[in-house]
């Protein structure tokens, strides 16, 4: 099987990183890579808050966070009065689930593709309000309209309270098309959060037009902004309902201030993320978003092709654009959360190569990432030394 040609690097875009040059880093989608111009300018910011911490924090800081706002929401297409600085995806779910006030007749519905600490979150809010966390099932293979035909099957008017839904799964790559579900379930009044953690950087995206009620993703992953930097935007019904999970001394202004201010933490990843934009837009975004998804192409089917997988077994996100791609490894192998972890933490020590590996729907699968630091000759290494690896493993 033929793996075709890799796409040409992009010049000079290794050396904007810090990464260890004896490791293939295979796995930016779980973390992110921090170039070290964007490093430079959060320890600028580091010691300017060393040089004088009251008058960083009392002067002027909020400000900063402000602009910093404007300028993330901007390139996301998220009105910046209605979107509030998040550490996390993760952080930004939980509020969320605690603004909605779930009661005991209530549930929170989400698809089998949803992040593990999101769906734990739901289950321990709906925990403490009696209700109820329900998944429905979306196969791999799943067109848009049939996700779009399954999620509006699952919704029950009246009784779901809040349906959660993944623009971009973290561990299938799979793509939704969330502005079709959020409009189905407008229909019946359900409120919809977008869980758009590899988004921002990756795709292209207009919040607004979406039409969610909450929309959160990280800049920490794909748009080179420093860990801790996401960003929440709520619908206009919503944003003075919206109850932060710190209580601070901007509660009384309300969202999105209310949300953003923690007292003293480390705002320097959020006022860093501007230059981690400026980094993306240097490189070229379309360039990278053409190399990135070319290259996680190309690697998907030399390491698929190396494991035997079928070509159609290959899936392709709805968007060829996604930077992400899954592998399915053989039955019986990472089949559970704690194999996947056992296996995950085997390749990197034998191979020096980090990856994703996910038990999902009992198989194991191996996830891909792709980003401008990548070279073809990475995925080949893996594909030629995993097989064998994974032959010793089973037995």
């Amino acid at each position: 099987m033929s793996a075709g040609d890799p796409p040409a690097s992009l010049p000079g875009a290794r050396l904007l990183f810090s990464l260890d040059p004896a490791v293939s880093y295979l796995n930016h989608g779980s973390f992110g890579a921090v170039p070290i111009g964007v490093q430079r300018a959060q320890q600028r910011l580091r010691d300017e808050i060393e040089a004088n911490p009251h008058k960083f924090y009392t002067q002027g800081m909020l400000d900063r966070v402000v602009h910093t706002r404007r300028h993330v929401a901007a390139f996301l297409g998220a009105d910046p009065d209605g979107s509030a600085l998040m550490p996390n995806t993760t952080a930004a779910v939980s509020t969320v689930l605690q603004s909605v006030r779930l009661e005991s007749a209530d549930e929170v519905l989400l698809t089998d593709h949803g992040y593990g600490a999101v769906a734990l979150a739901a289950r321990r809010q709906c925990r403490r309000a009696g209700a109820t966390a329900r998944t429905v099932a979306v196969p791999l293979s799943a067109s848009a309209g049939e996700v779009i035909s399954r999620v509006r099957a699952a919704l029950r008017p009246g009784k779901t309270k809040l349906l959660i839904i993944d623009q971009i799964a973290s561990a299938t790559a799979a793509v939704f098309p969330v502005r079709e579900i959020a409009a189905a379930a407008r229909e019946h009044d359900i409120p919809v959060l977008v869980d758009a953690a590899h988004v921002p950087g990756m795709l292209p995206v207009d919040v607004s037009a979406i039409g969610a009620d909450f929309w959160v993703g990280n800049l920490h992953k794909w748009a080179f902004a420093p860990r801790g930097t996401a960003l929440l935007a709520v619908a206009p019904a919503w944003r003075r309902r919206i109850e932060p999970l710190i209580v601070s001394w901007e509660q009384e202004e309300g969202f999105p201030l209310s949300a953003e201010y923690h007292g003293t933490v480390d705002y320097t990843p959020w006022l860093a993320a501007p230059a981690g934009l400026f980094t993306l837009r240097t490189l070229g975004w379309e360039a990278v978003r053409a190399h990135n998804a070319a290259l996680v192409e190309y690697g998907q089917r030399v390491v698929g092709a190396a494991l035997g997988v079928a070509p159609a077994e290959l899936t392709r996100p709805a968007d060829p654009s996604v930077a992400m791609r899954v592998i399915p490894l053989p039955a019986g192998l990472a089949s559970t959360a704690p194999e996947a972890i056992a296996l995950r933490l085997l390749i990197s020590d034998k191979l020096a190569t980090e990856t994703a590996v996910n038990a999902w729907g009992g198989r194991g699968l191996l996830r891909l990432s792709a980003q401008v630091y990548n070279r073809p000759e990475e995925y080949d290494r893996l594909a030629e030394r995993l097989p064998p690896l994974l032959a010793s493993y089973q037995r």
